[in-house]
């Protein structure tokens, strides 16, 4: 089996169209083109053969599909050292956010305590796609259980020039809004993300959210700066 080959096989011409203005810092021959259903599909088909060991190891991947492949094969790692082993194997690789948002390994849901030290340590990196994931994941695993108001700081501190990681931000405050809105609401009634286009962003996202009623959302669009 080439799963390369086989990646080509799955391909959707017209939804690779379509993908590529979703993702236009990649390279239009990087892109094959497939939906990402059929993709997990196939990481789960393959999970358990020799190719997938080898092509686990085989960075840097060309086409966005494969580290898309790749990203959906780390999720299934069910022991936490060895998928985060490969997640940091994996990280420096990543060069768009839909590969970056695809990795979210299930087993990171029930090891907190020793997921929350690496996540602070990729969000000093210099790499935005290792900050992005680190903010995606502290949206993913710490806005329930063992949220601490705290880890604001940790998002905020993040804001700089790059738009993906800003756009994380934005992102993980309007889940915070929707979760945690007692404390999430005065980051934005006390001004504290610095940065306008990421504090009116977070807003506008968090009023595109069924789970907000109308009144708080007309609330959020007059702190709107």
């Amino acid at each position: 089996m080439n799963i390369k080959e086989e990646l080509f096989k799955l391909q959707d011409k017209k939804y690779k169209e379509f993908h590529q203005k979703l993702v236009p810092n990649v390279e239009n021959e990087r892109i094959i083109g497939i939906r990402t259903p059929i993709l997990r599909k196939y990481a789960k088909s393959i999970k358990e053969t020799p190719q997938t060991k080898e092509f686990l190891a085989s960075l840097p991947h060309y086409y966005l599909e494969e580290n898309n492949l790749h990203a959906f094969l780390i999720e299934q790692i069910k022991d936490f050292d060895e998928c985060l082993e490969e997640v940091e194997s994996f990280l420096p690789f990543v060069d768009n956010w839909a590969t970056c948002d695809s990795l979210k390994p299930a087993v990171f849901k029930k090891n907190h305590q020793k997921l929350l030290p690496k996540i602070k340590i990729w969000l000093k990196s210099n790499d935005t796609y290792a900050v992005r994931f680190a903010i995606v994941s502290l949206m993913n695993y710490f806005l329930d259980d063992d949220f601490e108001e705290y880890m604001y700081d940790l998002v905020i501190d993040a804001v700089c020039d790059e738009y993906y990681i800003n756009m994380a931000v934005a992102w993980y405050f309007s889940f915070a809004l929707v979760k945690q809105y007692e404390s999430a609401i005065k980051v934005f009634e006390q001004k504290r993300i610095k940065d306008k286009q990421t504090h009116n962003k977070s807003l506008q996202k968090a009023r595109e959210s069924f789970r907000i009623d109308q009144i708080t959302k007309d609330y959020l669009k007059s702190l709107k700066i």
